[in-house]
């Protein structure tokens, strides 16, 4: 599979290379879809959405003579990184106070943590989508873009204290979504 897969990736790089005219075609058929559902989490409204992809896409296709293939799955971090930069540029845009801390505290839920056992990829991934846009971005990059609050704070222009702060605000406001969600099961 790892030897199809990097095939893959060089035979659009190198249709690229070529300037192949079914070049975008095969780098949009390939990784749309992935890419879509990187955008969904951080940008909610779907038309919204479109929009950002697009922009991905036009700045995916202008910069793809700048990308350095350096193995497996290269390609594909590559472009996920643009999408995550374009929804981040989205987001602090239409809503510069969107990663300051004006929110009231929201109080530790308690000590345990809610049973996701129960719940589907779907149900938290759902409940993820319903925090507010700062809180599930900065949740986002910290816990699976795996980004330090140093680096997230650069990325928003904040104090790596606000991303912290949103960011444990944000657990906080998720385990208490999901032990309610898990009282209506």
């Amino acid at each position: 599979m790892g030897l199809f897969w990097n095939n893959r990736e060089l035979n659009i790089i190198s249709l690229f290379e070529k300037g192949d005219a079914l070049a975008m075609d095969k780098l949009y058929g390939e990784y749309a879809d992935f890419l879509a559902k990187v955008c969904s989490r951080y940008i909610s409204n779907q038309e919204d959405r479109h929009d950002v992809l697009q922009e991905a896409f036009i700045r995916i296709f202008t910069r793809i003579h700048t990308f350095e293939y350096r193995g497996k799955g290269s390609l594909k971090a590559w472009l996920t990184k643009i999408v995550i930069n374009e929804s981040l540029y989205f987001l602090r845009n239409n809503d510069p106070s969107l990663f300051t801390d004006k929110t009231t505290d929201i109080a530790d839920s308690s000590t345990e943590d809610p049973d996701v056992d129960s719940m589907s990829i779907t149900q938290i991934t759902d409940t993820i989508l319903k925090l507010p846009p700062g809180y599930r971005t900065v949740f986002n990059l910290y816990v699976i873009e795996g980004k330090s609050h140093k680096e997230i704070a650069e990325l928003l222009n904040i104090k790596p204290d606000t991303s912290a702060s949103q960011f444990h605000k944000a657990r906080n406001m998720l385990a208490k979504m999901l032990k309610e969600q898990n009282k209506q099961n």
